[in-house]
Parts: C-alpha cells; sequence; structure tokens
C-alpha cells in the first residue's frame, strides 16, 4: 500500500525548508519535493548578512543548515525532480513525477518560490552576483561608497534607488518612458534627493567588465543611439515572477500569478497551503518566507487535528 503523507511540501527554499522543520518536528510524515537544488533563491546570494542571529554567511551554507536541520526531525527530501501533474481536490492529495513515481498526501504545502524579471540583455547572467543585484535590502551595504544603476520605474525601482542612497555615493535610474509607474510620493522622494540622477526613455543593452561589473550600455529610445555608462553595480527591478506556472488553474492566481492566500496560508483549495515568495505579498526576503513557512506548516497541523 502507497505510503500517505500527513504534508507533501513541493519546493525546498527558504519556506519549505521552514515548513519541513515545523512539520516534521510535530512529528508529522513530511515530504519536501523540490526541482532544482535545494535552497532556492537562497542559493544564488553570495552572503546573508541580515538574518537574525546568524553572522554574514553564504547563502548555500544557511541553506544547507536549514535542510539538515529538516532531516534531523525525520523529513524527508527529494531533489533534481521533476513534476507532471497535480491532484490537489479530494481528502488525499497526489503528486506524478516525470520518473513515473507518485506521492500522495493528506495536505500540501506549495512553496515553489519565485524569480526576479531578467532584462535578458548582453552579460546579465556572467555578472549576476558580481555586480548585478535584484535585492537592494540583501546587498546594498557592499556598495557603500559606490556609484550604482537602478533599472526599472515602479515602486520597487524608486524606493530601493533611494534606500541605495544610505550606501551609494550616485544612484542613476534607467527607465525606458518618459514617466514613471510608480506612486506619486515614491516619485517625488526620488527626485528630491540629491543623490540620484535620472536617465529617461532608455533601456540597457549591455554589462560589460573583467570578473566584475564595470560599465553598461544604455541606447536612448528615441533617437537610437547607445552610450556607456561606468558602473560600480546595477540593481534590476522590473517585476517579479513567481514560478506558478504548473499550477495554473488548480488554486486562486492573482492578475500577477501569485498564489492568493488568507493569513493562516490557506488556499482556494482545501488542505492546500502555500508560502513564499510565491504567494500575494509586498516583502521578499529569507525572513518573511521563514515566517510564511512556519504559518503554514502551524495550519497544516490544525487542519489534520480537524
Amino acid at each position: 500500500m502507497d505510503e500517505v503523507f500527513d504534508v507533501i511540501i513541493v519546493g525546498a527554499g527558504a519556506a519549505g525548508l521552514t515548513a519541513g522543520i515545523y512539520a516534521s518536528r510535530a512529528k508529522l510524515s513530511t515530504l519536501i519535493l523540490n526541482e532544482g537544488a535545494v535552497g532556492g533563491q537562497m542559493v544564488l546570494t553570495e552572503e546573508i548578512a541580515n538574518y537574525p542571529g546568524v553572522p554574514a554567511t553564504k547563502g548555500y551554507m544557511l541553506a544547507n543548515t536549514m535542510k539538515q536541520q529538516a532531516k534531523s526531525f525525520g523529513c524527508k527530501i527529494k531533489s533534481n525532480i521533476k513534476i507532471t501533474k497535480y491532484k490537489l481536490e479530494g481528502e488525499v492529495k497526489e503528486i506524478e513525477l516525470e520518473d513515473g513515481r507518485s506521492f500522495k498526501g493528506k495536505s500540501v504545502i506549495l512553496t515553489p518560490g519565485g524569480r526576479p524579471r531578467s532584462l535578458n540583455v548582453e552579460g546579465e547572467g556572467e555578472f549576476k552576483g558580481k555586480g548585478i543585484s535584484y535585492c537592494a535590502t540583501c546587498d546594498g551595504d557592499f556598495f557603500t561608497g559606490k556609484e550604482v544603476v537602478v533599472v526599472g520605474g515602479g515602486n520597487s525601482a524608486l524606493e530601493e534607488a533611494v534606500a541605495l542612497t544610505t550606501y551609494a555615493t550616485k544612484v542613476t535610474i534607467v527607465h525606458q518612458f518618459d514617466h514613471f509607474q510608480a506612486f506619486e510620493h515614491a516619485v517625488q522622494e526620488a527626485k528630491k534627493n540629491p543623490k540620484i540622477e535620472f536617465i529617461m526613455e532608455s533601456e540597457l543593452r549591455g554589462f560589460y567588465g573583467n570578473g566584475q561589473l564595470q560599465k553598461v550600455a544604455i541606447e536612448h529610445l528615441p533617437s537610437g543611439k547607445t552610450s556607456e555608462l561606468t558602473t560600480d553595480g546595477t540593481f534590476i527591478f522590473v517585476g517579479y515572477q513567481p514560478n506558478t506556472e504548473s499550477i495554473k488553474g488548480l488554486v486562486d492566481l492573482n492578475e500577477r500569478g501569485e498564489i492568493v492566500v488568507d493569513s493562516g496560508m490557506k488556499t482556494s483549495v482545501d488542505g492546500v497551503f502555500a508560502a513564499g515568495d510565491c504567494i500575494t505579498k509586498r516583502y521578499r526576503q529569507v525572513t518573511t518566507a521563514v515566517a510564511d513557512g512556519t504559518i503554514a506548516a502551524l495550519s497544516v497541523s490544525e487542519y489534520l487535528r480537524n
């Protein structure tokens, strides 16, 4: 007879691993299914310096610590797998893998994470983590006393640009339109900051350097002319993309593809919860993902008791 887990967690980033720690420590039979390497966005972060109680550490090291902690409580983890089908309705849920295996659970926590939208221009992959960042809160401190570029024109771009002036001597915002999509107060706060300059109606066309980012190519859209700007770093804020393509139509998503949850991380399907960067939320940090995962696991415990 197939084993039916108390909870199956999809994704092994900060939210999924935390849910695994809480659920397995509560003596729930717990399985984490993860399509990539364990750790999610943490693994892609060179250094995490703002996780409470933990001195600055490599992202992969924090991820590995969480993984070992979950396993120590009996949580099973299967990584580098490919999920082909979800059956989330009914009392027993089932998840099928590409290799033919399937796993059943009384509940499911979806933590597939997400990813910052890329510009998809030359050099972006090469200098990711070597001058290119998608998180000012995470990496701003590394650019103390340096000049940086911010790409984007929404609330995140302008708010993070202002935050970066705490560290950087100069912040240049590059935006493709002649106006911003941000709230007026965010626009005015950026405009009145003496450290911020603006290059409007322009797009980045390439990143260049020798091991570390040194300059960017910028095209002025109305004229088609391209110029180069020397910079120590570039922060890209052109949106965030949740990894929810495979569960579209199975649970309620908002217009951005984020999973809609209540305060207990419950989705629109009974017995299915979600946590981390895939859900509707404003801030995306390791600490917020950990909080989401905690709440989701506690909600699963309550769901199973009832």
